[in-house]
């Protein structure tokens, strides 16, 4: 199995809201990029909601994220993995990012995103019981990933617009 190493979070600190994948695919690890696979609709439904459009370059949709208040990030640091799915990853060789520094750079955010099942389940199990700062709203949303074929963009798109709610307009 291959070892990977995961992308530097996209931040400013003042960001309000946290969006985490698990691990970064082949296709985003060759290109250096978050959600880099032509089939991966992170960025078609993020385009929708906030303007940041597949069409422009990275550079220009990672800039209106964080305009924003959208922090972007994976769950993992590295870990051994053949190919890209979730699936591969060799649980033994997890390592998790520093979510304790990060929430100290970034003490605005609220809510916390899981971009699928995986990343959801090895946050709950191997960061927050290791978090001693607040609690925030933690939400799964369904895996924008070209393998989670069993909603159609338009119900994902659907799911997604809960990250434009405003947390205090919420009861």
């Amino acid at each position: 199995m291959q070892e990977i190493v995961s992308f530097p979070p996209l931040a400013r600190h003042d960001a309000r809201l946290l969006i985490l994948g698990s691990m970064p695919g082949k296709a985003s690890l060759l290109a250096g990029q978050y959600y880099a696979h032509p089939r991966n609709l992170f960025w078609p439904i993020v385009g929708n909601l906030i303007g940041a459009s597949p069409q422009l370059s990275y550079d220009e949709r990672t800039a209106i994220l964080v305009a924003n208040g959208v922090a972007l990030w994976d769950v993992l640091k590295s870990c051994r993995r053949n190919g890209s799915l979730d699936a591969s990853i060799d649980k033994a060789s997890m390592v998790v990012n520093d979510f304790s520094g990060f929430f100290n750079d970034h003490p605005a955010i609220e809510r916390i995103f899981f971009n699928g099942a995986t990343a959801e389940l090895v946050f709950r199990r191997h960061v927050l019981p290791t978090l001693t700062q607040k609690r925030w709203e933690l939400l799964r949303l369904p895996s924008t990933s070209p393998a989670n074929a069993a909603r159609t963009f338009q119900q994902k798109l659907a799911e997604w617009q809960v990250i434009l709610q405003d947390p205090a307009a919420v009861c």
